[in-house]
């Protein structure tokens, strides 16, 4: 019969066998161990495991971290000793922010920029040669500070018509060329130069504007005749001559706002002169720095000479002057087109014995009631 012996028990196993065959005895928890009890139960009251692991200790407490150690303060300045002998006394060092924790200071406005000093008018002669009134009534021309004539209100009409005109081309930025006035007409004795004359007296009466009557009629010039003025150095000698000042060719007059610009030396070139750079700079200089100066040219007839053509490129209104009963269509439809380099050509009626709106200012102004 074969033998058999029990497999040997290890560890926990070995003390549960050896546990069953000895009495029960007291736990150290005074807890009688019964004989349901599990062996780890049993093992765990032979071998008292409670008393071999620790109960658990106050967790460690984690050291302190130093605090780092402050920076040492700039060292402070010596105060300078007073008059005393002892030193003034000097504010913390920390007293007042630092300077990267200064917020940066507003930048400073820009001073305005001055204003340019206001430019004077160009200067015209200091002589102011006298005009004879009464040959100016001899030949039918407004006589200043005479009586109110029925030509005197009819120039003002035209005068204001062409003032007006000025400015809203001013306002355009037609520039300096809003002052000037070319009279021309397609024929000679059609009345140019008298209109012309009569236009610039006018406007010589304006308060606040004054005139530059240039005689452009370099072949057969009449305003110095007309003005009984002397004869000088005018329009083409700046042309020709580009040292002479052009200022320096207009005469003054004893009338108020009036100034004289004789035709001067005659050439047979006129047109060409007329045609060169020269002739804006001529221009530009008469009305420098003097927006209200107005410049009237009374240039020779459209179709009997070229320069009125030229001059037209250079102003910024015409006035074509049309004789009543002798002035053609056709003459008048052809200097119209020459003069096309103007942007605004007018008419003015001359010699009209009648009225189409039945205005009669003389007999207005000479009723007495």
């Amino acid at each position: 019969m074969t033998e058999h012996s029990k497999i040997p028990l290890s560890g926990h196993d070995d003390a549960a066998h050896e546990a069953e065959n000895q009495p029960q005895k007291q736990a150290p928890t005074g807890r009688t161990r019964g004989p349901g009890e599990s062996l780890i139960e049993r093992a765990a009251g032979r071998f008292d495991f409670n008393a071999i692991i620790a109960r658990p200790g106050p967790l460690p407490v984690e050291p302190a971290r130093k605090a780092p150690a402050p920076a040492a303060p700039p060292a402070a300045v010596p105060a300078a000793p007073t008059a005393s002998g002892a030193p003034a006394s000097v504010p913390p060092p920390f007293a007042a922010p630092l300077a990267a924790e200064q917020e940066p200071a507003p930048p400073l406005a820009a001073p305005p920029l001055a204003e340019p000093p206001f430019a004077a008018p160009i200067a015209f002669s200091d002589d102011h040669h006298p005009i004879d009134r009464e040959h100016l009534r001899e030949q039918g021309l407004i006589v200043p500070e005479g009586t109110v004539t029925a030509l005197l209100e009819e120039f003002r009409i035209v005068k204001r018509q062409l003032l007006v005109q000025a400015a809203d081309l001013r306002r355009q930025g037609a520039g300096a060329a809003s002052q000037r006035i070319l009279i021309s007409s397609p024929h000679p004795g059609e009345g140019k130069t008298y209109c012309a004359l009569n236009l610039a007296l006018s406007i010589a009466a304006e308060k606040e504007s004054e005139v530059l009557l240039v005689d452009a009629d370099f072949a057969k010039p009449s305003i110095l005749s007309a003005l009984g003025l002397p004869g000088g150095p005018g329009l083409m000698d700046a042309l020709m001559d580009e040292t002479i000042d052009p200022a320096a060719c207009v005469l003054g007059t004893d009338i108020p706002g009036l100034w004289i610009m004789p035709a001067g030396d005659a050439t047979i070139n006129d047109s060409e002169y007329l045609a060169s750079s020269r002739t804006a700079e001529v221009l530009e200089r008469l009305t420098e720095n003097a927006p209200r100066r107005m410049v009237i040219f009374d240039s020779p007839p459209a179709l009997a000479a070229s320069p009125a053509a030229e001059l037209a490129k250079y102003v910024g209104q015409t006035v074509v002057i049309v004789r009543a009963d002798r002035t053609g269509q056709g003459a008048l439809e052809d200097a119209i087109s020459l003069l096309g380099a103007c942007p605004n050509v007018q008419l003015l009626l001359n010699d009209a014995q009648f009225s189409p709106s039945g205005r009669r200012f003389g007999s207005y102004y000479g009723y007495k009631g």
